[in-house]
């Protein structure tokens, strides 16, 4: 089943859509709003803001798996985001991204291995995957790594639909 296929719900409720992303490039990220990389949403917001018109977005997903770093609710993420990182692009429902209870979205990525060989379960609060147009999913990068790093943008570059 292609990522584009997988029914999740969006944050503020009905469902997410990621069909309308078919024709995209997305970075789907794992978020927190008390973890110590929290502040990546920045980068992640400005990475949004600078491919959007080109095909692309930024996917946030929360997950309260990680020393419970994403307590709130569905509400109280929305708010936070917005009023504390001004995060314009799209976020899902609370999920799970580890173990029986793994979310299929998360099924469908954490197959692919990052630039070190890693594959299987997500290591903490903002991994990231790119999925290119059509739903392949071409890199994946572990949470330390910036949203504005240039290995990301090299890879967001190369999947953009009219690279």
């Amino acid at each position: 089943m292609s990522v584009y296929e997988t029914e999740i719900g969006a944050l503020r409720g009905g469902p997410a859509e990621l069909h309308r992303y078919r024709d995209k490039a997305l970075l789907i990220v794992n978020v927190a709003s008390r973890c110590g990389l929290t502040p990546q949403y920045e980068g992640l917001e400005r990475l949004h803001e600078r491919y959007a018109a080109r095909g692309f977005s930024v996917l946030g997903v929360p997950c309260n798996q990680f020393m419970g770093q994403e307590p709130g609710t569905a509400e109280e993420i929305a708010e936070f985001c917005s009023a504390t990182y001004g995060v314009s692009f799209p976020m899902t429902e609370k999920i799970e991204v580890n173990g029986d209870g793994r979310h299929p979205l998360y099924a469908a990525l954490v197959g692919t291995a990052d630039a070190d060989g890693h594959t299987g379960d997500i290591r903490w609060n903002f991994e990231k995957f790119l999925v290119a147009p059509g739903g392949e999913v071409v890199a994946r990068f572990p949470p330390q790594t910036e949203p504005e790093a240039p290995e990301i943008l090299t890879a967001v570059e190369k999947a953009l639909p009219d690279a």
